[in-house]
């Protein structure tokens, strides 16, 4: 059974937490930050990140739910971001200011 205490325990296909507070996640936070940044021209400026899960695709797909500062607000974001398989690399899948589809519907 898949606990939240390590990257690596998942369960096959199954969405799981995992610890927030780890280097890799920190660093996949930064990454979305600095990914929509750039397509985006923006200037956020990455926080933390305050909730993680994870899903075994090919490779792993991050939920990731985390603060940035626009300007001098600080703002929650959701974000995904697929880590690929065998090294090939990470995408930024999707980037949205937390409760926005909610707020749209």
């Amino acid at each position: 059974m898949a606990t939240s205490e390590g990257i690596n325990d998942v369960i096959c296909g199954g969405i799981t937490n995992i610890a927030s507070n780890s280097v890799e996640i920190e660093n996949l936070g930064r990454f979305a930050v600095d990914q929509y940044n750039e397509k985006q021209n923006k200037m956020l400026q990455f926080v933390k990140v305050s909730n993680a899960k994870q899903q075994l695709v090919a490779g792993y797909m991050y939920y990731l739910t985390l603060e940035a500062l626009d300007g001098d607000k600080k703002k929650v974001y959701e974000a995904k971001v697929w880590q690929k398989i065998m090294n090939q690399g990470k995408e930024l899948t999707e980037f949205k200011e937390a409760g926005e589809a909610a707020a749209s519907s």
